[in-house]
């Protein structure tokens, strides 16, 4: 039985048991949404205002650093074959070509 069919009620069934499924969805949609605002509310608390202490570590919280890190991890050699980017997520390529080329 499909609770979004309009036709529910010409199949034969109650408008009784459409309004009782009408009511599970809005339970089951409000449960999903406050269950969603409670964890992000969690994760603000936790991540972000550090509730439990502790602190951002720096080489997460300054970008010189992380640049720093980037060009250190592009200027490793390669020995096994052709160069390729270390993080290729963040570049969205796979293959470095040389200038030369």
């Amino acid at each position: 039985m499909n609770i979004f069919d309009p036709n529910i009620i010409e199949r034969g069934a109650s408008p009784r048991s459409r309004e009782s499924l009408q009511m599970a969805a809005k339970y089951i949609i409000g449960a999903l949404g406050a269950s969603i605002g409670i964890a992000y509310i969690s994760d603000v608390l936790i991540a972000d205002k550090k509730i439990f202490g502790g602190t951002t570590p720096h080489t997460v919280a300054e970008k010189e650093w992380w640049e720093a890190t980037d060009k250190k991890f592009q200027a490793w050699p390669r020995t096994a074959g052709p160069p390729v980017v270390m993080n290729p997520i963040s570049r969205q390529n796979f293959i470095v070509k040389s200038a030369e080329s």
